[in-house]
């Protein structure tokens, strides 16, 4: 007997922490939908005997929940988020770019191949953490590599936090390896760059093609880009998987508490240092530098931490600096506006 089918706002995510935002009246009278694409102008909405396709509203991310007015013709309100995965734009404006909203897992894809960067690796962790997101490392193409313990072991190292799985995206045990965070109700995100198989697990969990795949280049083991637009997709498992594009540039912007789990064991051996503001280069009594000295403490690790801790301030107080100045300007606006309107 097959079980029964579960509700469609259970299969899009729908939980407690959202349902409590809203009574039930409100809950018939203002339905809820999720944001399962962003198009440049438009956004795509499922929920409960919901499929439609509205106007974008700003600051909108794939995986929002949203109330949609009566008359179901516009978004009426954005619900409160449980996590949201952002990076700092490209570009000179600092901009932040929303990656996706409301996810429960992220798994962080890299292969056993030249695409494997411990930096890149603990980048998206950091944005994982940051988010609020439980990550998990996946390494996928242990079937090209002789050496797989390897990069499972560097992997492990980052972060005692995170599990890390190596994975034949295309073998039949990929979902079985999976199932402990792939429950129903759940939203798991698939990082990582181009190339390193994000679709082809895509298509794994579902078990039907929904995404197109592409192999990567020869010779450099680069990725060609095959994902063009985040999307999120409900699987017959009763969950959404969230497939992303392969991202070049991942720069960090207000992720300092993610920076900080990351890098946990450098900030534990910090607090021993003589001096509570040390830089960690030329101060007496630094901690890291003695664990350094003694083969305790990779510097390049150390070297890490530290640009990662420079890229975020520096990121996050030139976005503060904007932020003020267009709260300024908005002011100088209203008062123009008041002075018009005596």
């Amino acid at each position: 007997m097959d079980a029964p089918a579960l509700p469609m706002l259970t299969r899009l995510g729908w939980q407690s922490f959202f349902a409590q935002q809203i009574d039930a009246d409100a809950l018939t009278r203002t339905p809820p939908a999720r944001v399962t694409r962003v198009n440049r102008t438009t956004v795509h909405l499922l929920g409960d005997g919901i499929d439609m396709v509205l106007p974008l509203v700003s600051d909108l991310a794939v995986g929002d929940w949203v109330l949609l007015e009566e008359d179901r013709a516009a978004v009426a309100e954005v619900l409160d988020r449980k996590s949201l995965i952002k990076r700092r734009a490209a570009g000179h404006d600092r901009q932040v770019q929303l990656i996706a909203a409301n996810i429960d897992t992220a798994f962080v894809v890299t292969s056993c191949n030249q695409d494997f960067n411990v930096a890149r690796l603990e980048r998206y962790l950091a944005l994982a953490f940051e988010a609020e997101v439980d990550p998990v490392i996946l390494l996928t193409k242990p079937d090209l590599s002789e050496d797989v313990a390897t990069f499972v072991a560097e992997a492990a190292a980052i972060s005692d936090m995170v599990p890390v799985l190596a994975v034949n995206a295309k073998s039949a045990e990929v979902a079985a390896q999976l199932a402990g965070w792939c429950k129903p109700g759940r939203t798991i995100a698939f990082l990582g760059s181009s190339g390193v198989g994000k679709s082809t697990l895509v298509n794994a969990l579902s078990g039907t093609l929904t995404a197109e795949t592409q192999g990567v280049r020869t010779g450099d083991d680069k990725g060609r880009h095959t994902t063009t637009r985040r999307e999120l997709h409900l699987v017959s498992g009763g969950f959404a998987v969230l497939d992303t594009p392969g991202m070049r540039e991942l720069q960090m912007t207000d992720a300092a508490d993610g920076i900080a789990d990351v890098f946990s064991d450098l900030a534990d051996l910090a607090g021993g240092c003589r001096f509570s503001d040390c830089s960690h280069t030329v101060e007496p009594g630094c901690a890291l530098k003695a664990g350094i000295a003694a083969g305790d403490l990779d510097p390049a690790r150390l070297e890490r931490w530290q640009k990662l801790v420079a890229e975020d301030a520096h990121n996050s107080a030139t976005l503060a600096e904007r932020k003020s100045r267009d709260k300024a300007l908005g002011k100088t606006i209203k008062g123009i506006q008041k002075k018009s309107r005596k």
